[in-house]
């Protein structure tokens, strides 16, 4: 378990110094069984997310895990972490309770990050039923918390902004001391939402466009020390490499590089298109991008969404018209994985 710098007075202050670089995602892998986790697995991810140079990773935890066994994932990815890598707890259990049991136990685990989701069957009718959830949660933990406004949550009826207006993320701020940053992903496919929300809360906490094909850009004419979390995996370690570019000031050589990913990014965008009106992300073909970068891949649990071979051999190819690294491995041993169990 590792040592955390801060507690929820002191969080903000921390993530203003050492939120600077890109965080990824960790799918977690179980056994061929199903029956248990697979920690090898994890074990070899994080040990290439370190070598990627990325800053951290979100644990997922959406794959049909319960709180013990997300607690173990927690615990080993920390242990291989040794203090390396920063890791951010996902807060995308079924009730408040459940997420209240989960966020404690990874801070004492050893996360050092939250990102706070709500649960499908939290209906709010106001934004005082939002403010009340949110409190509820950051109340609990010495965690650093990312505020999500993405319109996944259904929350549009209450604000456009995916339910969060600007009074009540100043409140938040107010009342939430350990709220360090927000991922502001309100009005997509837009960028207004997080244009407003860096405008007002930029001098406050850190604001994130965490997609790659709009938050690099940006990061070149605004001051952006932080993207995350998102399938950065898909790219290896090109994400890292142009975002370090751009805190140099090497904004030609950094856009250059970016150019250079369109094709991988054209068959990211046309992957991801199927997730319209899911409301739910494509965990196994995010894993499948990892996978294709030397991640482990292999299997999840149901419910899970279905990877299909058009998929695949269309992520494939845009990897290799981009130049970029990706596995000669026949797409047959992604389902088993580099670490079987």
């Amino acid at each position: 378990m590792s040592q955390r710098e801060f507690d929820r007075h002191t969080a903000r202050e921390w993530a203003q110094k050492n939120m600077q670089g890109v965080a990824n995602v960790v799918t977690p892998t179980y056994s061929a069984d199903l029956s248990s986790i697979n920690e090898a697995a994890l074990r070899h991810d994080i040990r290439l997310e370190i070598e990627l140079k990325f800053w951290g990773a979100l644990l997922v935890s959406e794959t049909a895990n319960t709180l013990p066994e997300y607690d173990q994932l927690m615990r080993c990815a920390v242990d291989e972490a040794a203090g390396r890598f920063h890791l951010i707890h996902h807060a995308s259990f079924n009730t408040l309770a459940d997420n209240i049991e989960a966020v404690q136990r990874s801070e004492r685990a050893g996360a050092t990050l939250v990102l706070l989701g709500y649960p499908p069957n939290f209906y709010p009718q106001s934004e005082a039923e939002i403010y009340a959830y949110t409190r509820s949660f950051c109340s609990v933990t010495d965690l650093g918390v990312i505020l999500f406004p993405v319109p996944l949550w259904n929350f549009e009826r209450i604000h456009p902004s995916a339910g969060f207006g600007p009074d009540l993320i100043a409140r938040l701020l107010d009342d939430c001391p350990n709220i360090v940053a927000i991922k502001a992903e309100g009005g997509m496919p837009s960028i207004g939402g997080f244009v407003d929300v860096y405008r007002r809360f930029g001098d406050r906490v850190r604001v994130i466009e965490p997609i790659e094909s709009n938050g690099l850009p940006m990061a070149t004419i605004l001051p952006m020390p932080f993207m995350g979390t998102s399938n950065y995996e898909y790219y290896g370690g090109a994400i890292p490499r142009i975002f370090e570019l751009i805190q140099r000031g090497e904004m030609d050589a950094a856009m250059a590089q970016y150019w250079s990913l369109h094709h991988a990014r054209q068959a990211n965008s046309a992957a991801m298109a199927v997730l319209a009106g899911t409301n739910f992300l494509h965990r196994m073909l995010w894993k499948y991008q990892g996978w294709l970068q030397g991640f482990n891949g292999g299997p999840l649990r149901a419910p899970t969404m279905r990877l299909n071979d058009r998929q695949m051999k269309s992520l494939r190819g845009g990897l290799l018209a981009a130049g970029l690294p990706c596995t000669e491995d026949d797409d047959a041993a992604f389902f088993v994985g580099r670490n079987p169990l």
